[in-house]
């Protein structure tokens, strides 16, 4: 475990030793803030409903930004056969660098709480929908960082990493607007691997482990397939 904490912390401080960092945060709560303090004013209600509604959509294209480097820009830079000639598994190579990922996301997530807490000055908030709400988007965007970790390690430009895990997100995060027009019998299953259709639950404060397992599952298969892509580098060549 401490190898992995060690490749996390490195990440994260390369994030913020370049202008990555600041850029994606910088943007990703102008965005934020800008979208859910109209819709609020429009609906004259103090909740947190909207920034929970359209989190979701942003980080389809603000996660695919922060791990497209991850793994992709090592294989360019050709440091990353370097990094794995160290004492390190290719499972730690991977659990640290989607730690990081993770680690800027709560960053990022958690400078969303003066939203709420300007709010609060506003009226009464739901306390449990605003906490399970910020615990859905933690779940949201590890699921995310996996899916970009994943498509980091199946390229050498940061571009087509970019452009796959958008793909991805984007294509899961679509399933669940798309339930109402899909024949009966596999609405349910487009339903059920809808990422928004899950989160949307949590935020309504009802922690279900159907949520939570579906979230751990999809990370996990995500995360295997990339310690998978970084393992075939020993009969590709």
């Amino acid at each position: 475990m401490k190898n992995v904490l060690i490749i996390a912390c490195r990440e994260l401080r390369s994030f913020f030793n370049s202008p990555v960092a600041y850029i994606v945060l910088t943007v990703y709560l102008l965005l934020a803030g800008y979208l859910y303090f109209t819709q609020l004013f429009l609906g004259r209600e103090a909740e947190m409903r909207g920034l929970f509604e359209l989190t979701p959509l942003l980080f389809v294209f603000f996660v695919p930004a922060v791990t497209m480097r991850l793994i992709a820009e090592e294989r360019r830079a050709g440091t990353l056969e370097v990094l794995l000639t160290l004492p390190l598994t290719d499972w730690q190579v991977v659990l640290g660098k989607f730690l990081g990922a993770l680690g800027l996301l709560a960053v990022g997530i958690g400078l969303t709480l003066a939203y709420p807490f300007t709010v609060s000055k506003l009226g009464d908030l739901d306390g449990g929908a605003v906490l399970g709400g910020y615990l859905g988007l933690l779940f949201l965007g590890a699921t995310y960082a996996a899916i970009g970790v994943m498509a980091s390690s199946f390229a050498k430009n940061q571009v087509v990493a970019f452009i796959i895990a958008l793909g991805i997100c984007f294509a899961l995060f679509l399933a669940g607007k798309l339930v109402g027009v899909m024949p009966r019998a596999i609405a349910p299953i487009v339903d059920y691997l809808s990422l928004d259709s899950h989160f949307q639950s949590i935020a309504r404060g009802v922690i279900d482990t159907r949520d939570l397992v579906y979230y751990a599952s999809i990370s996990g298969a995500c995360l295997f397939v990339a310690q998978q892509s970084l393992a075939s580098r020993q009969w590709k060549g």
